[in-house]
């Protein structure tokens, strides 16, 4: 079966957020780990040594703030040696009792999956935290939806709403319930942050990825659909800041947090972008949607960040993050983040597992672009 752009945003959350024991120099050459704390909020984070939780951390650092760092202890055991670390798992209620007796101004939660887990640990947190910061996704919501997607549209639902088994079906309804478990749990007290593809240095995924290491290849690279297809995704330090900006302003309420902020992008933009940042050695060779099909090529798997855009121009690809532009979110301009992820890319050494690259081979891509090219002479 292909994988769907809701298994690859599963999958990527997954990876992004356990990366490989002792890889932390690695996966984060950018993290400013001897950096002292500061004297501003007390943040409890949950996590914190993945894709997404250092760059909070070091968000946090740079602001000024104080982190305490609750997790198993066994990824990247070594970033952040000046910050206080809690060992314990969110999924053995046991194991919370050493987060008991103690107070923080904010919590932040970007790995958690299930109402349950949820509810335990705010059961333990409620009295100890004024506010609670929890990363869900996009994901939430059916990914038939053809129209404008906003916070107001309604989320995806599963019938068995105790299961603890994240499947492509169950992933999205899952984070729905646990952001209700959590509102139920602090009323007012909470703010949710619903990020589409998170990207950027760090990233164990391969996704967007494959576009600035594929672009920088030089040569014919074939491009997905048509230039104006709208894709979405954020980097994961504005995603980060953003975050930050939210526990200062004890922000609540639900945001769809994706980007580009300013104006919608489309695929042909972002190639561009990526052609840009490595000197511009690729030539974009276009494959409309319906001959990719015809060649069994996939979107988001074989092509990642694009989707054909539904005719009535909403969908997955094209969220409206109004809400959350309003309350701070930005983007940094996407050359630069084509830029710093290849130089991330490249600065891994070979055989490293984040160097691992999705979407469609070089030997399938050859075979497609003889096939566009025969048909163009045809």
């Amino acid at each position: 079966m292909t994988p769907t752009r809701r298994d690859f945003l599963r999958l990527g959350a997954a990876a992004g957020l356990s990366l490989p024991f002792g890889r932390s120099a690695l996966a984060f050459p950018h993290v400013q780990a001897s950096r002292p704390a500061g004297t501003g909020k007390k943040v409890l984070v949950l996590g914190g040594t993945g894709f997404i939780g250092p760059h909070i951390v070091e968000a946090l650092i740079a602001r000024g703030h104080v982190p305490t760092l609750f997790n198993r202890g066994k990824s990247h055991p070594g970033l952040f040696p000046n910050v206080e670390k809690l060992h314990g798992d969110r999924k053995d209620k046991a194991s919370l009792d050493v987060l008991k007796g103690r107070t923080w101004d904010a919590a932040v939660d970007t790995a958690v999956y299930f109402p349950r887990i949820v509810r335990e640990v705010l059961d333990v947190l409620n009295g100890s935290i004024e506010h609670y910061v929890f990363v869900s996704t996009i994901s939430v919501y059916p990914e038939d939806t053809t129209e404008r997607i906003d916070e107001s549209t309604a989320v995806a639902t599963i019938a068995d709403e105790t299961t603890e088994k994240v499947t492509n079906e169950s992933y999205g309804p899952l984070k729905a319930l646990s952001e209700k478990a959590a509102e139920a749990a602090m009323p007012g007290k909470v703010a949710v942050a619903r990020p589409g593809l998170i990207v950027g240095p760090g990233d164990p995924t391969g996704r967007f990825s494959y576009w600035p290491v594929r672009v920088a290849r030089g040569g014919d690279v074939l491009a997905p659909g048509a230039p104006t297809d709208p894709v979405q995704f954020i980097d994961a330090r504005d995603l980060a800041e953003w975050i930050v900006k939210v526990i200062e302003d004890r922000t609540v309420g639900v945001y769809n947090a994706t980007g580009p902020v300013e104006a919608t992008l489309g695929i042909g933009k972002l190639l561009e972008a990526c052609n840009a940042a490595s000197g511009g050695k690729a030539k974009l060779v276009w494959g409309d949607a319906k001959f990719l099909e015809e060649q069994k090529v996939a979107p988001w798997s074989d092509m990642p960040v694009w989707v054909p855009p539904p005719a009535s121009g909403g969908g997955m690809a094209n969220v409206n993050v109004a809400r959350a532009k309003a309350k701070g979110l930005k983007s940094r301009p996407v050359e630069t983040i084509c830029r710093d992820t290849l130089a991330w890319w490249n600065g891994l050494p070979a055989g490293a597992p984040e160097r691992k690259l999705e979407g469609i081979t070089a030997e399938r891509e050859a075979k497609v672009l003889e096939a566009l090219r025969s048909r163009s002479k045809g």
